[in-house]
C-alpha cells in the first residue's frame, strides 16, 4: 500500500439553526491507494498499479464555521467549535468579542448558562445524568477559560472590584477545587490588586515639570543631541517603541472601539494605542525641536542636524523599526522643516538620496503596497532586507547590517501601527455589525482577526530584540520641550530669513535648486497651497494639551478616521522643493496642526443626480443594487464598485485630514449621508437641514450637491472622494 495524501474542499452551503447561521465546507481526504497481486501483469512496478487501475479510498468530513448568531450561540460555539473542526474560532472570538459584548456578559453566559451542570442545555450533553457528560463539559469550559487567561488576561482587570475574576474564582472553587486554574486566578487577582492602574508609559511624558532650565536647554539642545551616536539614538528609540508596542492590547485597535475615542466619555479608551501614538508624536516633535530651537545655528550646522536625523532614520530601518522611521520622515516633511529650502541645499547629495529612498517606503501608491509588503517580509526575517539604488548608501547599509549580524542576535519588527488601525477602521466602516434577524455578523470578526493576527505576530517578533536602555539619552529625550505649530513656524521663518543673506552665490544656488527639484519631483506631483500665516490659537505640544489626545491622522491613510490634524508639507511658490505625493503622506498627528489656505470661491454645481456634473457629464457607473447583507465586493475609498464606496467627510473649518470614513451606496441621497456624517462627528443628527455637503474637486473648486441629490451618482469619481460638511449661510 502507498498513501499519497490529498485533500480537496467543497462548498457545502449554509446551515440555519435557531439563532445561528453556519458556513459548511466538505473536506475530502484521499487516505489510501490499493494494489493487488496482478499489478505487475497490468504494467505496474512492484505492487504499484498503473493510474488507470488504481483503487482510491476517500474520507469526507464536514467543517461548520459559524457565520452569524446571537451572543448566546456565539458563546455556546466556544464549547462546540472543536467538534465542528472550526479550530481557530476560540482565538477569533477572544480577540474580537469586545466589539459586541463585555467580559462580564460572556463570562455569565459561559458559567451560568453552560457551566451550571444542573440547568445546562448544551446540545452535546443534553442528558446530564452521565458523569462522563459532566466531565466533557467541564473540560470544554476549562479549555476556554485557560485560553482566555493565556491570551486576554487584561480583560479581567476591573479595579477596584474585579467582579469577573471573583465570579470566576467562585465557579472554580465549586466545580474545580484545588485545581491549577484556581491557583492561577487567585494569583492574577492578587497581582491586579497590588498594582496601580496602568498609566501611559513614562517614556512619552512631555510635561513641563520635566524641564530643568528652559533657557539652558535651548542653548545646549543641539550640542547635546550631536553628542549621541546615530546608532545609539536609533537603538534607544527602538527600545522605547518595542516596550510600548508589546503592551498594545490588540482589541484596542478594532475599528468599532478606536473610532469612538473622540467622545468625551471615552477619553481613557484604548490607552495602549494612545501611548504608542504619544511616543510617535514625541519623536516627531523632538526632530523638529532639535532642528529649529537653537536660533544661533548657522545654516551648515542646521543642515548637519537634518543629515544626522536622516542617518538615524536609516539606522531605524536597519533595526526594522518602522514606527520611529516613519516619525522622523514625517517630521522632516513637516511644513516648518520642509520650507527651509536654503538649509536643504546644504544637505549632501548622497544623504538626500538616502532620505528619498526612506520616504518611498511610505509611498501611498496602491494603498501603501510597498510598506505593507516590506513589513510582512521583514516580520519573518532575522535581519533587515536592505536594498539601495545608490552604491555608496548600499555599501554603508551592508556594513551596518553586517555589524548587526555579527552580534548573533535576531531582530524583531516594530510596525507603523497606523497601517493596521486604518485597515480595521476600513473593515468596521464597510461591513455590517448585524445581519438579517439581528444576528451578530461573525464573518466581520473573522476578517478583523486577519489584521489582529498580524499585530500579534509582530508583537511576538519583538521578543527577539536585545536592547538595553541608555538613561542619559532617555532623560534627554524626556526633557525636550516640544514646540507648538505656531512656535515652530515662527522659528522656521526666522531661520530662513537669516539664511537669505547666506554665502551661496546665485550660480550655486540655481544648481542646488535644480538638483533638489529633480530629486523630489515625481510623476504625481503634490501642489501645495500658498503659504499662510498661522492663527494665534495655541496648538498642542507644551502649551498644556496632553498628547494623549493625538490620533492616527490620515494623509497617509486613505481610509482612516482621524481626530487631530497631521503635518502637511506646505511651501510657498518660490520654494525649490516641490513635493511629490510621498510628501503629503503622513502618519500620526506629528505637529498638532497644519497651515492651510482657505478654499476659493469658485464652485461647481449639479442640478440633478443624473444630469451631469460641472465637468460636463457623469461617467458610467455600476448601477446594480446593493444586497441587504454585507457587500459582496468590499467597498474602498476612491473607487466605486458593487454599487458602493467609501467617502471621507470633514467638517468645515477643520483641516481636511480630520475626517470620518462613511460607507455610501447607490441608493443614498444627501439627507441620509449628511445625517450619518453628523453622527460620526458626534453632532446632532436632527440638524440635517442646517448643513450642505460639498465635494472638494481642487484647491479652488468644489461641487455643491442639491438637497435630494444621489451622492453616489452625483459625485465626481475622477478626484479624491473627499467631502466637506458645511453649515448653510
Amino acid at each position: 500500500f502507498s498513501f499519497p495524501w490529498q485533500t480537496t474542499f467543497q462548498d457545502g452551503g449554509e446551515e440555519v439553526e435557531d439563532g445561528a447561521v453556519y458556513n459548511v465546507t466538505l473536506k475530502k481526504v484521499q487516505i489510501q491507494q490499493a494494489a493487488n497481486k496482478g499489478a505487475r501483469w497490468l504494467g505496474g512496478e512492484g505492487d504499484q498499479l498503473p493510474p488507470e487501475h488504481t483503487v482510491r479510498q476517500y474520507e469526507t468530513s464536514k467543517i461548520r464555521a459559524i457565520k452569524a448568531g446571537t451572543l448566546e450561540k456565539l458563546v455556546e460555539n466556544l464549547l462546540t467549535a472543536f467538534g465542528d473542526a472550526d479550530f481557530s474560532y476560540i482565538s477569533i472570538f477572544l480577540a474580537t468579542y469586545r466589539a459586541f459584548a463585555s467580559p462580564r456578559a460572556v463570562l455569565e453566559l459561559l458559567l451560568d448558562r453552560f457551566g451550571n451542570l444542573e440547568t445546562s442545555s448544551h446540545g452535546e450533553v443534553a442528558n446530564l445524568n452521565s458523569l462522563e457528560s459532566e466531565m466533557v463539559l467541564r473540560a470544554e469550559i476549562a479549555s476556554v477559560l485557560r485560553a482566555w487567561l493565556d491570551h486576554c488576561s487584561e480583560d479581567f482587570r476591573e479595579p477596584p472590584d474585579y467582579m469577573c475574576l471573583l465570579k470566576l474564582l467562585d465557579y472554580l472553587k465549586n466545580n474545580m477545587p484545588n485545581s491549577d486554574m484556581e491557583s492561577r486566578v487567585q494569583n492574577l487577582l492578587k497581582q491586579f490588586q497590588n498594582q496601580e492602574v496602568e498609566a501611559v508609559d513614562g517614556f512619552c511624558s512631555t510635561s513641563s515639570s520635566d524641564l530643568v532650565d528652559g533657557e539652558e536647554l535651548e542653548i545646549s539642545n543641539s550640542e547635546e543631541f550631536s553628542s549621541f551616536q546615530d546608532h545609539v539614538v536609533a537603538e534607544q528609540l527602538t527600545y522605547m517603541d518595542v516596550m510600548l508596542f508589546r503592551r498594545v492590547v490588540p482589541y484596542h485597535c478594532l475599528g468599532s472601539i478606536w473610532s469612538q475615542r473622540d467622545k468625551k466619555e471615552n477619553k481613557n479608551l484604548a490607552p495602549t494605542v494612545r501611548a504608542t501614538i504619544t511616543q510617535f508624536n514625541a519623536v516627531t516633535k523632538c526632530v523638529i525641536s532639535t532642528i529649529l530651537r537653537t536660533r544661533e545655528l548657522k545654516i551648515q550646522q542646521r543642515a548637519k542636524i537634518i543629515e544626522k536625523w536622516i542617518h538615524i532614520a536609516h539606522e531605524c530601518r536597519i533595526l526594522k523599526n518602522f514606527s520611529s522611521l516613519r516619525a522622523i520622515i514625517s517630521a522632516l516633511q513637516s511644513n516648518s522643516i520642509y520650507r527651509l529650502k536654503t538649509t536643504w541645499m546644504c544637505v549632501s547629495k548622497d544623504i538626500l538620496l538616502m532620505y528619498e529612498e526612506l520616504s518611498e517606503i511610505f509611498s501611498d501608491h496602491d494603498n501603501y503596497l510597498t510598506s505593507r509588503e516590506l513589513l510582512m517580509k521583514e516580520a519573518t526575517s532575522k535581519f533587515a532586507n536592505l536594498d539601495s539604488s545608490e552604491k555608496e548608501n548600499q555599501k554603508k547599509s551592508q556594513k551596518r547590517l553586517q555589524l548587526q549580524k555579527n552580534k548573533g542576535v535576531m531582530q524583531g519588527t516594530v510596525p507603523y501601527l497606523g497601517t493596521f488601525l486604518t485597515d480595521l477602521i476600513m473593515l468596521d466602516t464597510a461591513l455590517q455589525d448585524y445581519v438579517e434577524g439581528g444576528l451578530i455578523n461573525f464573518e466581520k470578526r473573522r476578517r478583523e482577526f486577519e489584521v489582529i493576527a498580524q499585530i500579534k505576530l509582530l508583537q511576538s517578533s519583538c521578543n527577539s530584540y536585545c536592547l538595553t536602555p541608555d538613561q542619559k539619552f532617555i532623560q534627554w529625550f524626556r526633557r525636550q520641550r516640544h514646540l507648538t505649530e505656531e512656535e515652530s513656524y515662527k522659528l522656521s521663518r526666522e531661520a530662513e530669513a537669516a539664511a537669505d543673506t547666506n554665502i551661496l552665490s546665485p550660480k550655486s544656488q540655481k544648481s542646488m535648486v535644480k538638483r533638489i527639484s529633480t530629486l523630489f519631483l515625481g510623476t504625481d506631483v503634490f501642489t501645495p497651497p500658498k503659504e499662510q500665516p498661522l492663527k494665534s490659537t495655541p496648538v498642542g505640544g507644551s502649551s498644556g494639551e496632553s498628547t494623549d489626545s493625538a490620533s492616527v491622522s490620515s494623509c497617509e491613510f486613505n481610509h482612516s478616521e482621524t481626530e487631530d490634524v497631521c503635518v502637511t508639507p506646505v511651501s510657498s511658490p518660490e520654494d525649490p522643493l516641490k513635493k511629490s505625493s510621498v510628501g503629503s503622506d503622513k502618519g500620526y498627528d506629528s505637529d498638532k496642526g497644519s497651515i492651510s489656505s482657505e478654499k476659493g470661491s469658485s464652485k461647481g454645481s449639479i442640478c440633478d443626480p443624473g444630469s451631469g456634473s460641472d465637468s460636463g457629464s457623469i461617467p458610467a457607473r455600476d448601477s446594480g443594487s446593493v444586497p441587504s447583507g454585507a457587500p459582496r465586493v468590499l467597498p474602498v475609498y476612491n473607487r466605486q464598485s458593487g454599487g458602493s464606496c467609501i467617502i471621507r467627510v470633514s467638517m468645515d473649518g477643520l483641516h481636511a485630514s480630520v475626517y470620518k470614513s462613511i460607507l455610501i451606496t447607490n441608493q443614498d441621497r444627501i439627507p441620509d449621508v449628511t445625517q450619518r456624517a453628523l453622527l460620526k462627528h458626534n453632532l446632532e443628527p436632527g440638524a440635517v437641514e442646517d448643513y450642505e455637503l460639498v465635494q472638494v474637486i481642487s484647491e479652488d473648486k468644489e461641487l455643491v450637491f442639491p438637497r435630494d441629490a444621489n451622492v453616489f451618482y452625483g459625485m465626481n469619481s475622477h478626484v479624491n472622494f473627499d467631502f466637506i460638511l458645511r453649515k448653510k449661510a
